[in-house]
């Protein structure tokens, strides 16, 4: 080969390798960005260290036992106080957990936890019927009140709740376990950049066949209504922290199948529309008769986001308009228990509130729910 054509074959050799290179690094580059969109940090950053939030368990139940084990795994929260009824139970989580005999109470005694130090706060994991009067009772007991949701059964006792911790100086905090799941907190942080435009749209679908038909959840007396208090409530509170705004109106219809095993005050199958000042609707379904229902979707003008399932014990797994978000699963009520900590004993601000405040705001919305169920109507609301 001549040096003439050597150096021409040089010269296209570069230059095709700069040109592929070029081409790779444009397709490289939207890839790039929705990588950096998907793997972001987790919104929550991690707890600093601090002091232990001293946590004694009321109800001694499946869903007590979750948070026991997930609790296992805090960096800020321990176990130090067990409350039931049923002292075989007590003796056996108070060592399985180290829980000693004089932490541990039962419905009756527990207004003695005002006189141990060794705990802070009390997470009430009873019957919704049972809400009301626990945590006015830890509130004069001088601590911290944690309740499961719904808060209590109606708005009127949910406000007494809040008027009793005010009272006596203490927090009321609701588990609102996704106010703290990564997946859930970078769409609220999308949507807050202005990532998806003006929301318009929002989906909530909350349900699952339910199974023993004598569990207290469908007694009417304790647990105050049916699968809107139960699963509904999901469908209630991500349509304010998805779209962003408290809503205006409310109307519902409500579809019963089987009234046995669905009593008149236990709610079987409600749909439900939520109007926002924006102009912004949702439309929920809240149901103890169907499977597979755990999806939230939110349409903007400029994009979508999709949990799905959205608010089960996870992994939760959600995509947007920019492809799907991949963090990594954390057990929820490890990340809740860990946060809690934080608001209680640094004062830290969670990014979605889950105050006594917040709580009340959805029983006013189950509240007006049930009323349009009723009445058939439009029912105002004003949170």
């Amino acid at each position: 080969m001549n040096k003439f054509r050597m150096h021409n074959y040089h010269h296209m050799s570069s230059r095709r390798k700069f040109l592929t290179k070029l081409t790779m690094a444009a397709a490289a580059a939207p890839l790039a960005a929705w990588h950096r969109s998907s793997q972001q940090a987790i919104p929550v950053p991690p707890v600093a260290d601090g002091p232990t939030l001293r946590v004694a368990l009321m109800g001694l139940g499946s869903y007590a036992n979750r948070v026991a084990e997930a609790m296992q795994q805090c960096k800020r929260a321990k176990i130090t106080g067990l409350i039931s009824g049923t002292s075989s139970k007590l003796k056996e989580w108070g060592e399985r957990y180290g829980v000693p005999e004089g932490s541990r109470y039962n419905y009756s005694n527990f207004d003695q936890v005002r006189n141990n130090p060794d705990i802070d706060a009390i997470y009430v994991i009873t019957p919704n019927a049972q809400h009301k009067e626990q945590v006015v009772r830890i509130a004069r007991a001088g601590k911290h009140a944690i309740c499961e949701k719904p808060m209590a059964i109606n708005a009127r006792e949910g406000a007494e709740m809040v008027a009793a911790c005010k009272q006596a100086g203490v927090q009321l905090l609701v588990g609102y376990r996704m106010h703290f799941e990564a997946n859930t907190l970078e769409i609220i942080r999308m949507r807050n950049a202005g990532e998806f435009g003006k929301p318009l749209f929002f989906q909530g679908l909350s349900g699952f066949r339910i199974g023993n038909p004598s569990q207290w959840r469908l007694d009417p007396k304790l647990s105050g209504g049916g699968a809107m208090m139960d699963i509904g409530i999901y469908s209630v509170n991500g349509a304010r922290y998805m779209v962003g705004e408290e809503p205006v109106w409310v109307t519902a219809q409500e579809t019963k199948t089987d009234p046995v095993l669905f009593r008149e005050g236990v709610d079987e199958t409600i749909q439900f529309q939520l109007g926002f000042p924006s102009g912004a609707i949702a439309s929920c379904l809240s149901t103890y008769r169907m499977n597979y229902l755990d999806r939230f979707f939110l349409d903007g003008e400029n994009g979508f986001a999709e949990l799905s399932p959205a608010t089960g014990y996870g992994p939760i797994k959600a995509r947007t308009h920019k492809g799907e978000l991949n963090f990594q699963h954390i057990t929820h009520q490890t990340t809740q228990m860990d946060e809690m900590a934080a608001i209680l004993l640094d004062g830290k601000k969670p990014i979605v509130p889950l105050d006594g405040e917040e709580g009340l705001k959805d029983l006013k919305i189950i509240d007006a729910i049930y009323e349009a169920v009723r009445t058939g109507k439009k029912v105002s609301l004003k949170l």
